[in-house]
């Protein structure tokens, strides 16, 4: 029943089946963008305006709303991007990984031209309304994106944190263990070669052109 019902049936069926290839097809693409040095490049510009610990991370949660058109895409762009601003100024992983996480799917959501408006757009039909009418009809009520989206920013600027949170952020400012559960497996992950002439173009024009070719896309599977 696992295999037959469950993972070859999900595996066997189109849609998961798209997202998929769409995820391989985006890391494929952040991976390019570091291996070319666009990602470092980027950094080292950004380090030389991003002065504190607090523009760092409001820096994060910016770039996670200009990258609106895919959720998945942008937690593998923006925590590419920012990691190495986000360790010059001691945030720790956790806080960064919150960030983009409590940023891309709300604001995902709440984007009349993402993936997300053109999958609540195929559910919807049926409802005397256009799906994208009716997905625009409800952000205003979408109270969890935009509360999230206060939230994050509230904790940004107050400097307030709790729970474990807290724990990973004295660690991180104190002591400069950005993990504290561990690095080993990170760092081995993250040890790929970049090229060193690389240059900020290198990871803005790829972005640029994924947007544009998406919404096009989206207008164009829409029937415009």
């Amino acid at each position: 029943t696992i295999f037959v019902d469950g993972m070859i049936a999900k595996i066997t069926d189109g849609w998961n089946v798209g997202i998929l290839i769409f995820l391989v097809m985006l890391g494929i693409m952040v991976s390019l963008m570091n291996k070319v040095g666009g990602s470092a490049a980027y950094g080292r510009w950004a380090a030389t305006k991003i002065k504190s610990r607090k523009g760092a991370m409001l820096s994060t949660l910016a770039l996670g709303v200009l990258i609106f058109i895919d959720d998945y895409f942008n937690c593998l762009t923006v925590g590419s991007v920012m990691t190495p601003i986000t360790d010059a100024k001691k945030v720790s992983r956790a806080k960064l990984a919150y960030i983009i996480d409590a940023t891309a799917a709300p604001i995902c959501m709440i984007a009349p031209v993402s993936s997300w408006a053109a999958a609540v757009s195929e559910f919807t039909k049926g409802t005397g309304y256009s799906g994208i009418e009716l997905f625009v009809r409800a952000i205003p009520y979408n109270f969890y994106s935009l509360l999230m989206i206060v939230f994050v920013i509230s904790i940004i600027l107050m400097k307030f944190d709790y729970g474990p949170m807290k724990i990973h952020e004295f660690n991180a400012m104190t002591k400069g263990d950005l993990y504290t559960s561990g690095s080993d497996d990170v760092e081995k992950a993250e040890s790929v070669e970049a090229n060193p002439k690389g240059k900020v173009i290198d990871l803005i024009l790829p972005v640029i052109v994924l947007v544009i070719i998406s919404i096009i896309g989206l207008l164009y599977v829409g029937e415009f």
